[in-house]
């Protein structure tokens, strides 16, 4: 499917009064970061939905921060799924901010895009003081021996992180 921008503004309206449905898989459909402010604004008064699909879309920057300032609201949704975006490091950043003051997210799947050093220093620092999420993604993106050190700061203070996958999608052979 392509539902793109227009689709997840129809999306949106119909999760802003919704009141049963719990899982939303909304995975290669083209939706850009217009689409996410209208999914945005919605997940900010939606009292359901548990689970949230957005991989394989074209979110970016912009896209991820319509995301972030959701979740800072957000009290419900446990699992969020951005795999195959373009978020980066300041897609990460606006992940981070939200991770710091989320108190419901459990589960978050980053993997493959393109987040470096930078990007894990602001996911790792939200770590430090995030005891909900429980299981991290962040597979097959840039991140280096500098990401790996601030994710490691963070792993000696986040007693709730139970499982953190930094591997390359398809081992080098």
């Amino acid at each position: 499917n392509k539902i793109g921008d227009e689709g997840a503004q129809h999306i949106g309206e119909a999760l802003k009064i919704n009141t049963v449905l719990t899982t939303l898989n909304l995975w290669c459909n083209n939706i850009g970061n217009e689409g996410t402010q209208h999914i945005g604004e919605a997940l900010k008064i939606n009292k359901t939905l548990t689970t949230l699909n957005l991989a394989n879309n074209r979110i970016g920057e912009t896209g991820t921060q319509n995301i972030g300032e959701a979740l800072k609201v957000n009290k419900v949704l446990t699992t969020l799924i951005l795999k195959y975006n373009k978020i980066g490091d300041e897609g990460a950043q606006h992940i981070g901010e939200a991770l710091k003051i989320n108190k419901a997210l459990t589960t978050l799947k980053l993997f493959d895009n393109k987040i470096g050093a930078e990007g894990a220093q602001h996911i790792g620092e939200a770590l430090k003081s995030n005891m909900v999420l429980t299981t991290l993604i962040l597979e097959d993106n840039k991140i280096d021996a500098e990401g790996a050190q601030h994710m490691g700061e963070a792993m000696k203070l986040n007693t709730v992180l139970t499982y953190l996958k930094c591997a390359p999608a398809f081992p080098p052979t």
